[in-house]
């Protein structure tokens, strides 16, 4: 049962009643924890509990960890890891590093929690890596299209060693910040209600000319671009409205997103373009992580190892449980409550797609940015070592089913 299930009766002035006692932090622990739906007594009950055991000794460090739009009803329809991870850190350390979770925008936002991080205002933060690109340009290493063929693929690369060289050092190099973990999806166009009584999009073509809201990758335009789905950036509260009213008819995003961040009710088809990554990733500053003794940061890694196993399970069965993201829909997900269709593209029009503009049928289009981001990682040719790195396991790979591996050891 997700933390949005188990309090979906309380209200917000009890929930915050009992985090104004306890601390936000271990009301949430204590909710994530929990096996079925709770009263306001036995969340008090429970995050009281949670509260003694936080703070049953001085901790040595603290951790301020900022997470973009995250509250206590959505994050476990998008299961990003943050929580498990911040309960694990705790437990793992013995309560020697404490994590504080502010959530909901409350210390920053899905563009400004990466800059939050390299300022010292926080020192983790979760959001998605395309939003966090405009502070942290490496990040668009991971938005060539079409370079990850599915979800299994993206998982893949974040357990490799290729990793390391590909997309870790280079940003904790270039940004100051260490890449932890990471949710796997792949974005598509999420059409607004203008296209609710349109037949359900089966070709690429239907989608020549519309308008779509882009995030703030700048790999992620040039495919736009191509694609002829004129990227257009709009402040994400006007993205609900815009959707709402026919302002735009889309906006570029992935199943799980539109699902946590209530778009649902403004989305009439979820167009699994699948062009390239939607990644709600966790990271910290790479000056808290270097000023923790050796013990704890092994205790990090292995914790944010855990949580990315936890990830690769929890949201793969979330997209079908709680989602929607399947067809036929299971009845009570958010999508089927919302009369969202999922428009799930056949392999020919993917490939269509993918022809029209990848660096691989187009390179032209990349050029400019392909060696911008080689230079930042060193000289090598990041598109194509990441290209044949994730197409070393077969195509049809179940996401669940790859192998979870300790990226920085060899």
């Amino acid at each position: 049962m997700s933390i949005g299930s188990k309090l979906s009766h309380l209200s917000r002035r009890d929930l915050f009643r009992v985090a104004g006692q306890y601390g936000l932090s271990s009301t949430l622990l204590a909710a994530g924890s929990f096996g079925g739906a709770m009263s306001v007594a036995n969340l008090a009950n429970a995050a009281e509990s949670t509260y003694e055991k936080r703070f049953a000794k001085p901790a040595k460090h603290t951790l301020k960890f900022g997470a973009a739009g995250f509250n206590p009803q959505n994050l476990l329809i998008e299961r990003a890891g943050a929580l498990e991870f911040a309960r694990d850190l705790e437990s793992r350390t013995d309560g020697e590093i404490r994590v504080e979770f502010i959530g909901n925008n409350q210390i920053c936002g899905q563009v400004s929690c990466v800059e939050k991080t390299q300022q010292g205002i926080v020192d983790i933060y979760a959001a998605s890596t395309q939003n966090s690109a405009g502070g942290a340009p490496y990040l668009n290493v991971l938005d060539y299209a079409y370079m990850f063929r599915n979800r299994a693929d993206q998982y893949h690369f974040l357990y490799s060693p290729k990793s390391q060289a590909l997309l870790r050092e280079p940003y904790e190099r270039r940004h100051g910040l260490k890449f932890l973990f990471s949710h796997a999806e792949l974005r598509g166009i999420q059409l607004g209600l203008s296209w609710e009584d349109k037949p359900t999009v089966t070709s690429v073509e239907q989608l020549f000319g519309t308008k779509n809201r882009v995030t703030g990758t700048q790999l992620g335009r040039i495919a736009m671009t191509a694609l002829n789905l004129n990227p257009v950036p709009v402040a994400w509260e006007e993205t609900l409205d815009g959707l709402k009213q026919g302002l735009i008819d889309g906006a570029e995003t992935w199943a799980s997103a539109v699902a946590y961040a209530n778009m649902s009710p403004v989305v009439s088809q979820s167009v699994h373009l699948n062009f390239f990554c939607g990644t709600e990733h966790t990271a910290m500053s790479a000056e808290v992580f270097d000023g923790l003794g050796g013990e704890l940061q092994d205790a990090v890694m292995e914790s944010a190892y855990w949580a990315q196993t936890h990830v690769q399970a929890a949201n793969e069965a979330a997209l079908v449980k709680t989602v929607g993201m399947s067809d036929p829909q299971l009845p009570g997900t958010i999508f089927a409550k919302n009369n969202v269709r999922n428009a799930f593209l056949s392999k020919e029009e993917l490939r269509k797609a993918e022809e029209m503009c990848s660096p691989e049928f187009q390179p032209q289009l990349w050029e400019e940015w392909r060696e911008r981001i080689n230079g930042w990682q060193g000289g090598a040719d990041t598109y194509q070592e990441i290209y044949d790195e994730v197409r070393t396991i077969p195509e049809d790979t179940l996401p669940e089913n790859v192998e979870p591996r300790r990226w920085w050891k060899s």
